[in-house]
């Protein structure tokens, strides 16, 4: 997708150094990448036959192309601040609140934070509530009213990364990320923004999307950190994800590593033919939907492109550990029943495996019988975006723009220079 050799022979800027998958597991049009860990973040100038030397020019290359959105529900400001500081500059943030705005207006305390980071940088950054009036005038405007309930959006993660994805698309954003605004450590942000890139500099694929496993989840245990490497949601429905790819194809197989992948990134590409699961089950549908929809045994699909040129899933584990605010037993039960209820409702689901996660659910629960299934929100692809746009700007409220007037005058100051640039490389391709 990105001829990233173009510049590692002509940019002498540091690379960074990614471990070469051992192992893709090919189902169909779908190819899974085997975990890659980070092996430098800046690499100098070394080769190695066993990892791939990634060019900084060409990572922020894509960064200059990405939008990351933070959903936010009522997370502690100073950890929304950090995260702010630390995605690289180039890259555009959009942040979608659910907060409460009533004893205390939250999302006013998140938009003063926002405000003061795009006025120190100049980064642009777009902002907006999700119980925000005119976004369901404008989803109503493009006949999708698949993310309503009444009169206005849905509670949710899910729908909070979709209204996103679609600003991104209005914006002509190539590629989408997601970071999640609870994380204590800004470094780590940094740098999983720069994995994802990464990620997309090594597919070969318009039709690509990057998960991130952490190093450690740190937790605290008899007054010490205990790093430890997987929490108890991510070992099950990995483990379920897993038995349902072995399931479709007779091998067995343990390639899914990151079922619940909160930090993700695709490209507008993907994004746009994705069917998103509403709620906690989002990270763990993308799997199970592009199993459905293009694995070896799936009917004729309508992305008739995207089976073609294939769709890329790399697994990446990043350098830094990940700590972030701890959301109580009933969250991450809560996580999980949604998490194994999307595999057990999935129509490639053996009896055998859905026999598995029926006792496993039970025992949580409490409560015998089916779980409930979650709702499903169509693709986007047919939605005019710019429309999208139009009419929320017009209905909206809460709709902001910060930082964009110091990021046009930048960009408009270098706009030569990158002609020269762009012209030099499309020479070279000629």
């Amino acid at each position: 997708m990105l001829n990233y050799n173009l510049f590692k022979v002509f940019v002498n800027i540091p690379p960074m150094l990614l471990e070469i998958p051992r192992h893709t597991e090919i189902f169909g049009s779908l190819k899974i990448h085997e975990l890659q860990r980070v092996i430098k973040l800046d690499s100098g100038d070394f080769e190695s036959p066993l990892a791939n030397s990634i060019p900084r020019e060409a990572i922020r290359d894509v960064l200059r192309r990405s939008a990351m959105i933070i959903p936010i529900k009522n997370e502690k400001i100073h950890l929304l601040d950090g995260v702010l500081r630390a995605i690289p500059h180039d890259t555009s943030v959009i942040v979608v609140s659910n907060s409460a705005r009533e004893p205390q207006d939250r999302y006013k305390m998140e938009r003063e934070a926002v405000e003061h980071i795009a006025n120190l940088t100049g980064q642009p950054i777009m902002m907006i509530h999700q119980k925000d009036a005119g976004l369901a005038v404008a989803f109503n405007d493009v006949r999708y009213e698949h993310i309503l309930q009444g009169d206005s959006v849905r509670d949710g993660k899910a729908e909070g990364m979709l209204i996103g994805i679609l600003l991104a698309k209005s914006m002509g954003k190539e590629f989408v990320g997601f970071v999640d605004a609870d994380n204590y450590i800004p470094g780590s942000v940094n740098e999983y923004v720069m994995d994802y890139a990464a990620g997309f500099c090594l597919s070969e694929s318009p039709y690509c999307m990057v998960r991130l496993a952490w190093k450690y989840k740190p937790k605290v245990m008899e007054e010490r950190l205990y790093f430890r490497k997987w929490g108890r949601v991510s070992e099950s429905t990995n483990k379920y994800l897993n038995m349902l790819l072995s399931a479709c194809t007779n091998f067995e197989t343990g390639v899914i590593k990151t079922g619940n992948a909160g930090e993700h990134a695709m490209t507008m590409k993907l994004a746009e033919i994705l069917e998103f699961s509403t709620g906690y089950s989002i990270e763990p549908y993308h799997f199970v939907y592009l199993m459905e929809e293009f694995g070896a045994c799936a009917a004729e699909t309508p992305f008739t492109d995207a089976a073609r040129e294939g769709i890329e899933i790399f697994q990446i584990e990043t350098l830094n550990p990940h700590i972030h605010e701890e959301k109580g037993e009933e969250h991450i039960n809560a996580m999980l029943i949604a998490s194994l209820s999307t595999i057990y409702h999935s129509k490639l689901c053996t009896d055998f495996v859905r026999d598995v996660l029926r006792r496993e659910i039970e025992e949580m629960t409490g409560k015998r019988g089916e779980p409930p299934e979650n709702l499903k929100m169509p693709p986007i692809q047919g939605i005019d975006a710019e429309r999208f746009l139009k009419v929320l700007e017009s209905a909206s409220e809460t709709f902001e723009r910060f930082g964009y007037h110091s990021h046009e005058h930048a960009t408009s100051a270098s706009t030569a220079a990158e002609e020269e640039e762009n012209g030099f490389y499309d020479a070279l391709e000629k």
